[in-house]
């Protein structure tokens, strides 16, 4: 039985050690490393020197442990004549900095075209907004200081509604009509549009699972 027992404790011990390895591990993966913040931020710097004036400037930077963007740091800047937020970081596929301007411009841009709409038709507490892709600007080949309006462009966005409420029986009526309205009123010839209810304490109402439609 001692035996046993030792072996035992040995198997037990291991494992231990095992998941605190793992769990320190983890918990050090989701601590930012400053000397990377430190880069990207020198990188964003002379990046905004080459493309953008000195109404843009970086007020942060943003470390992604969650895997949700295409980098790990980018320095976050600031338009001050718009306030539009957006990222500046090296991109691996291209090897070379790139920015997010165009693409929180143009959303910004299309929220406020469409938000009094949306409120007006569908609720004061109802969520909205819009995306673009990333890396729209740079696809494009657009001057990353001045990339227009969304309006003068052929790109695809994706809008978001969110409805706190349940399901109502002409709410598909009032989802068509807005890609109507977005059609007809020149806001956008093409799209991707979502919608989607919770409720009041956000909770996902999956049995009201809303509409979704590209036009």
């Amino acid at each position: 039985m001692g035996k046993i027992l030792k072996v035992t404790l040995i198997i037990v011990g291991v494992i231990v050690l095992g998941i605190s390895v793992l769990a320190f591990s983890f918990v050090q993966s989701m601590k930012p490393d400053k000397d990377e913040e430190e880069k990207v931020k020198q990188q964003a710097e002379i990046y905004l020197e080459e493309h953008f004036d000195d109404q843009f400037e970086i007020y942060d930077v943003y470390f992604d442990n969650m895997g949700n963007f295409n980098f790990d740091y980018a320095a976050e800047v600031v338009d001050k004549r718009n306030q539009t937020r957006f990222f500046v970081y090296y991109d691996d596929a291209t090897r070379q900095m790139i920015d997010t301007y165009a693409a929180d411009k143009w959303a910004d841009e299309l929220e406020k075209e469409i938000t009094p709409y949306v409120k007006q038709n569908f609720g004061d507490t109802t969520d909205v907004f819009a995306l673009y892709d990333e890396e729209i600007g740079n696809k494009l080949g657009l001057e990353p200081s001045n990339p227009g309006s969304y309006k003068e462009h052929d790109a695809v966005p994706t809008i978001g509604i969110t409805l706190r409420r349940k399901k109502q029986d002409d709410d598909e009526v009032l989802f068509n009509d807005f890609i109507s309205y977005l059609k007809t009123e020149d806001k956008l010839q093409h799209g991707y549009v979502m919608l989607d209810y919770i409720a009041e304490n956000g909770e996902l109402l999956e049995e009201n699972y809303g509409w979704n439609k590209e036009f």
